[in-house]
């Protein structure tokens, strides 16, 4: 790959994005544009643009798009009611590809040739980014330098930061307990003191959701309402994607909703261990799941569940810009039709259950299944032939087994 000219770079202001901004510079004798993305992680972001001011940035994007983030990539993902490996609700993988696709745009304003990001040669978020980068430029140059430079320990790093004098936070010059990744979706922890999946994760890696066995002792029900699956309102309180998913936070959070400890499988092959708070989404799931049940036909309702893994896995693996990905997202949008209605939930000590709902689209019928006279709604006759057409193959094969004796 020939030397950039110019490239975009993932930057939080954190140490790391900072070294890389300087190894860009003095690696590659190019200019380097930051974009730091507000998706909802609670910190401030404008320290991140002193840093990179200091630091010569030609140019410094601060983009606040949390409303995106959740309006065009959470809600279609909680369409599918998507779970990777049966627990985990995607939190950081469908961040991905909207960070991706801000750097390619940023890349085309400013007429960079490449971009870059922080992530490491082990994880899944190299891939997630450059799959998503070429998917929507097959030209751009992508530069991972932790797969290029030598600084491969946290001693290395500090030693390159002193001599660029690049500010180094003081819990920083010691080995951090665990990393964090954070968003309006979820907070993820991993490393360090959760390596090993043996070992109850400390009390102190948790951020967002207070110890379920300390939250209230008095219920709380809460209302979710939906439009063509996705969630409007709050109690009656009409909100946009953004404000709704904060909302959800903080009363989830509260309740101590949301905790999740997962040995994963990593699409580069390793097994990992991470602590994952996701106390709005659970909340959505489960409020979602009790909206289709009496909205979305069976079939409807069994297919999706058996495209879900496989819708689950693309994200998970980077492909949100695939074809086959778009595929599954047009059937699933396809179902969510008549999914409005309103579910009502109720939250203690770390669970979220559905205890009501209620749609002008139901499909339930009460005079059908009610077990009082049901003024011939349905004739339980019929069923005898319906069992006796559906048992035929079976008798075909039980009086086979008798005639041949196996």
């Amino acid at each position: 790959m020939s030397a950039p000219k110019k490239v975009v770079l993932a930057y939080s202001g954190g140490l790391d994005t900072s070294i890389i901004l300087k190894w860009l510079q003095t690696e590659y004798g190019c200019e380097v544009v930051t974009f730091t993305a507000d998706l909802g992680q609670g910190e401030e972001l404008e320290p991140a643009r002193a840093k990179a001011e200091m630091m010569g940035a030609s140019a410094i994007y601060i983009e606040d798009l949390r409303e995106e983030f959740v309006r065009d990539f959470v809600f279609p993902m909680f369409r599918a009611n998507a779970l990777y490996e049966g627990l985990y609700l995607l939190g950081t993988s469908i961040a991905r590809p909207l960070i991706s696709k801000r750097l390619i745009e940023i890349a085309a304003e400013t007429g960079a040739d490449a971009v870059a990001h922080g992530a490491t040669g082990k994880g899944n978020d190299q891939v997630r980014f450059e799959l998503s980068a070429y998917a929507l430029n097959p030209e751009i140059k992508v530069i991972a330098p932790w797969r290029e430079w030598d600084l491969t320990s946290r001693t290395k790093l500090i030693d390159f930061a002193e001599k660029n004098q690049i500010p180094i936070a003081k819990d920083k010059r010691g080995e951090a307990p665990f990393s964090v990744d954070a968003n309006l979706l979820h907070t993820s922890s991993e490393g360090k003191v959760l390596e090993d999946p043996a070992v109850e994760a400390p009390d102190y890696v948790y951020q967002r959701t207070v110890d379920p066995e300390k939250a209230p002792d008095t219920p709380e029900y809460v209302e979710v309402s939906f439009e063509r699956g996705d969630a409007v309102a709050i109690n009656g309180e009409a909100l946009s994607p953004a404000a709704l998913l904060t909302r959800l936070n903080e009363i989830g959070g509260r309740h101590g909703v949301g905790r999740l400890d997962l040995v994963e499988g990593r699409f580069v092959g390793m097994k990992s261990r991470g602590i994952y708070e996701t106390p709005g989404g659970t909340i959505l799931l489960e409020a979602h799941r009790g909206i289709e049940q009496i909205t979305l036909d069976r079939g409807a309702a069994h297919l999706k569940d058996e495209l879900m893994p496989r819708y689950s896995e693309l994200i998970y693996n980077g492909f949100w810009f695939s074809p086959e990905r778009e595929m599954l997202q047009a059937l699933i949008d396809k179902s969510q039709e008549h999914v409005t209605g309103t579910v009502r939930l109720k939250l203690y000590k770390g669970s979220v259950r559905t205890v009501g709902r209620w749609s002008d689209h139901s499909l339930y019928s009460e005079s059908h299944v009610t077990f009082e006279e049901d003024a011939g709604a349905y004739d339980q006759k019929d069923a005898q032939g319906f069992i006796k057409l559906n048992a035929l193959r079976l008798r075909l094969i039980a009086m086979r087994k008798r005639r041949l004796g196996s």
